[in-house]
Order: C-alpha cells, then sequence, then structure tokens
C-alpha cells in the first residue's frame, strides 16, 4: 500500500539506495529506503529486521515495494513483534539519512533544519514525537559526505553539533523503545501500523523535501498459542455436552 500522499511535494521513491552508502555500524547493507530528493537534499527512511532467533541483525526489510514495511516473525519462547528477552524492543528498527547535498547543489547540514516524527499509536490514529533528530548538541549519529564507504561514518559526539558545519550526510538506526515512556509508550506484542515521517526546511520554514514510511507491527501468535485456545475451546464444549 502507498503511504501520506498528503504530501503534495514529495516525490517518493521506493526501493532506493542512499547516496552515497549506509556509513553506521558495520554489515549494514545498502537499499530498502523510501527516498525523497528535492532541492538537493535526499531524505531516506526503511524499517529492517533487527532481531531474529540468534538476537543479531538482519539485512531484511520486508518492504512491499510501496513504503511499507511488515514484521511478523515469531520469536520463541518470547512471542511475536519484540526481540528476545524484551516486551517493549521491537525486532525491527527504522533507519534514517539525511543528505543535504546529495547532488552538490546543496549545503552542509547546518544549513537546514529537519523534523523526524514518530507514531506510537498502533491504531488508524496517530500519536507522533516530533523532533529535529540532526541539529542537537551531541549524538552518536554517523556523519559523513558523498564518498565516505559503509559503515566508515565518524561517530563524535563530543563534537557533533560543531561537525553539522563540515558534513552533508548523517544516518542512524532506532528502536521504538529508546523513546518508549509514558506519553509515548510502546508494546511490541500489540499488532498496528506505525507511522514515520521525515521531512527538511530551509531558514525560512519552507519544506524542502520529505519522505514517509509505514511499519506494520503484526500479530502472529506463536504455536502454542493456537494449541492452548484449541484446548481450551475443547474443554468448554466438552463441559457443555456435559451439562446437557
Amino acid at each position: 500500500m502507498g503511504v501520506f500522499s498528503n504530501f503534495a511535494s514529495a516525490a517518493f521513491i521506493y526501493e532506493q539506495d542512499v547516496t552515497n552508502e549506509v556509513i553506521f555500524g558495520s554489515g549494514n547493507l545498502n537499499g530498502g529506503f523510501t527516498v525523497d530528493r528535492q532541492n538537493g537534499i535526499e531524505l531516506g527512511l526503511r524499517a529492517k529486521l533487527r532481531f531474529d532467533e540468534t538476537n543479531s541483525p538482519q539485512n531484511i526489510f520486508n518492504s512491499d515495494g510501496a513504503g511499507s514495511y511488515q514484521f511478523d516473525n515469531v520469536l520463541p519462547p518470547s512471542g511475536f513483534g519484540f526481540a528476545p528477552g524484551s516486551t517493549s524492543t521491537a525486532i525491527w528498527n527504522f533507519e534514517w539519512s539525511v543528505n543535504s547535498s546529495f547532488d552538490g547543489s546543496g549545503g552542509m547540514l547546518s544549513s537546514y533544519s529537519y523534523l523526524l516524527e514518530i507514531d506510537f499509536d498502533p491504531s488508524a490514529a496517530t500519536n507522533f514525537l516530533a523532533f529535529d533528530p540532526v541539529n542537537v548538541s551531541n549524538a552518536d549519529h554517523a556523519l559523513g559526505n558523498n564518498s565516505t564507504a559503509n559503515g566508515a561514518g565518524l561517530i563524535d559526539s563530543v563534537n557533533y553539533a560543531a561537525l553539522l558545519d563540515d558534513y552533508n550526510l548523517v544516518q542512524n538506526s532506532w528502536n521504538m523503545e529508546f523513546f518508549d515512556d509514558a506519553t509515548y509508550s510502546f508494546d511490541a506484542r500489540v499488532a498496528g501500523t506505525y507511522d514515520i515521517r521525515l521531512s527538511a526546511y530551509d531558514q525560512q520554514g519552507r519544506e524542502l523535501a520529505s519522505s514517509a514510511i509505514q511499519v506494520v507491527n503484526a500479530a502472529v501468535p506463536e504455536p502454542q498459542t493456537w494449541l492452548s485456545f484449541a484446548l481450551a475451546m475443547f474443554s468448554l464444549l466438552w463441559m457443555r455436552r456435559r451439562q446437557a
């Protein structure tokens, strides 16, 4: 299914590599991004399988090719949709990329403001946590430019703010659990659809580019859950027959 037709200026391109590489961590492949490229700015979003039964990251994006990513893996003994040993850690991460001059026509990261909106309502309604993920005093984001190699981004939280004047590429990979609190609560056992948006603005507040995805956290009970349900129903029917 497609997403977010309300962004009239956005021209989403699906199943894309970002310019020029994925620069955070190691072993994270390019591809699977929902991208918008406008006014010299490239914004990319994707979701990725973060945990499997071995508790290791996977380059599996489960994209439908139109901006939606679904994760319904069963992970015994935890259940569906969350990492082993946790009920608030999704088995998926969402990953974002901001390139403020992907074609050489834009400026450095500090030339713009940004807005990341993360939906914490699993229903069709939305409850957005919204903030600028780039222009902060310190961060563990990976910084680079259009020639930075895969996994070779600079992480320097102490000097991060000053480095925004020198780089045009910033990326990170986040889990919903990172923001889980009383206002923006997340329970990975709950089936739902979560909207994530990323936008860039000039100094006058005009939107220059935007990208958006939906992540489907599907409810797939473990086999033993179905067995327990079947046994319970059999027991109820048997009791009713005895009482008849």
